[in-house]
């Protein structure tokens, strides 16, 4: 998600076309198109120019209506109803084929993967690991980061494991209970750290024990397949543990 503001102007979005099956968008006011996974300008006056990232979770409707019971949902349109995907465009969708070899690589064009940019440094992690362990410890560009999976067993978020009122790193462990209580509890703790003991909810803040209050810096992650996140991300790496 990225705004759509530059320079203070608010530019208007539309489909222009696919780069390496890659969302396309021109903008009204410059003529200028921007590549979806980067928010960049690869053409026009606005080359070269960068969107600024709005931070956003792909959840499932449990857990975002726990978190936000007052929040509002954009209804499907009536008229173009007939025009949306199914459920089942995702499956469909992983065995189409790529325009990007990758052969080269461990893993085939249509594996999906969690994308991580931090620190001026690219991560990926194959989603259905990911969902498997339910907690991963890993670093990104020297910094130590957590990935953990929701209540839900399907959302994912990643965080910065460090707190900024304690000395040294915790190591974090999947609550023995973090998979009961239904995935609208938005305040359980779904985790536990090493240095207080205290059990952090699936927003990355403590909600009992001695670091109560405290919440984990949340970082931008996207699910996307290999052979995109690989593409733009050349120098990625991949963590296999």
């Amino acid at each position: 998600m990225w705004k759509r503001v530059v320079d203070g102007r608010e530019l208007t979005f539309r489909l222009a076309g696919i780069n390496n099956q890659n969302f396309l968008m021109r903008d009204e006011e410059t003529g200028s198109f921007w590549q979806q996974i980067s928010g960049r300008a690869i053409s026009g006056p606005y080359r070269g120019r960068q969107l600024e990232l709005v931070h956003s979770d792909e959840l499932t409707f449990a857990v975002w209506r726990g978190e936000n019971p007052s929040g509002s949902v954009l209804r499907p349109v009536g008229e173009f109803a007939s025009r949306y995907e199914d459920k089942n465009w995702e499956g469909d969708m992983r065995k189409a084929g790529s325009v990007i070899d990758t052969s080269n690589t461990a893993y085939g064009p249509r594996e999906l993967m969690l994308g991580v940019e931090y620190n001026r440094a690219a991560r990926a992690y194959v989603l259905d690991r990911v969902l498997k362990q339910k907690l991963i410890q890993d670093r990104i560009g020297g910094s130590p980061v957590i990935v953990v999976v929701g209540p839900d067993a399907r959302s994912v978020r990643v965080f910065e494991a460090r707190t900024e009122s304690r000395a040294g790193l915790p190591e974090f462990y999947r609550n023995a209970d973090a998979e009961s209580g239904g995935a609208a509890n938005a305040d359980r703790a779904i985790m536990v750290d090493s240095l207080t003991g205290s059990g952090w909810n699936f927003r990355g803040c403590a909600v009992s024990g001695p670091a109560m209050g405290e919440c984990l810096r949340a970082i931008p992650a996207i699910k996307d397949y290999w052979f995109d996140w690989q593409r733009y991300h050349p120098q990625t790496t991949v963590n296999t543990k």
